[in-house]
């Protein structure tokens, strides 16, 4: 499916260029009005990234979230520096339907081994967001600030055998750029983890993209800019999805 994605920083939608907080691009004050757009051609899941409340806990965005969930017939995903067993309570509190966690899964991940067991794998998308250096992916943490030293397998290699179903991933030097998708990695990623939901994520610019993406073997797409700055319609994207 495609999964369309809205970053908000205190209350507003922007977009980071390569999760940099000093290159910010501000489009709307009305999420709702948007994510209700896109719904009305068709998305049946929406991606929400609370970015104040990642760099900033203690302003995380919940009565503001929970507003938004509350008008819209839709699955919502919502993540940004989720780091707490009170954090993914107070999101499905607000509605959410999935949790999306980052570097707390690759920290602390004992501690989302048991958040899995207990809300399940449905419940729960690890977001991975790799550099690749020599071949190597290498998941980084903290907003993109910081090199885990872990690669994207070995961190798949401790989630075996749990209830993990779903991981978003990100080539970040693709975020923002509006290049194209890095397709080969995730047609690796689809064929060595085939029980995994693959959500493919950075450099979507054309319903050519997408295209390619749906026969690399991912299970969705997340576009943000490219919807936002509408060099497609939710609609075409979900027809070219449909029809790939």
């Amino acid at each position: 499916m495609i999964i369309p994605s809205v970053d908000l920083i205190n209350g507003q939608v922007v977009r980071l260029y390569q999760g940099d907080y000093t290159k910010q691009t501000v489009y709307t004050s009305d999420p709702v009005d948007l994510f209700k757009s896109w719904i009305d051609q068709g998305a049946s899941r929406l991606h929400l990234v609370d970015l104040t409340g990642a760099e900033h806990p203690e302003k995380r965005q919940i009565t503001f979230i929970e507003n938004i969930l509350t008008h819209l017939p839709a699955s919502i995903q919502v993540g940004g520096g989720i780091r707490t067993t009170a954090d993914i309570a107070a999101l499905f509190g607000a509605g959410a339907q999935r949790v999306v966690l980052g570097s707390v899964a690759v920290t602390e991940p004992e501690k989302v081994r048991e958040w899995l067991t207990r809300w399940g794998g449905e419940a729960i998308v690890l977001a991975l967001d790799i550099r690749i250096h020599q071949s190597q992916k290498m998941v980084a943490i903290n907003g993109w600030k910081k090199d885990s030293q872990k690669t994207l397998e070995s961190v798949m290699q401790y989630y075996a055998n749990s209830e993990l179903k779903h991981v978003l991933c990100t080539d970040i030097s693709r975020d923002g750029a509006l290049a194209g998708s890095n397709v080969a990695l995730y047609k690796t990623l689809a064929e060595q983890y085939p029980d995994i939901a693959w959500q493919a994520s950075g450099g979507v610019s054309d319903l050519a993209h997408i295209a390619s993406l749906k026969q690399s073997g991912v299970a969705a797409v997340i576009t943000g800019r490219a919807l936002l700055e509408k060099k497609f319609t939710y609609k075409e994207a979900l027809q070219c999805w449909q029809n790939a």
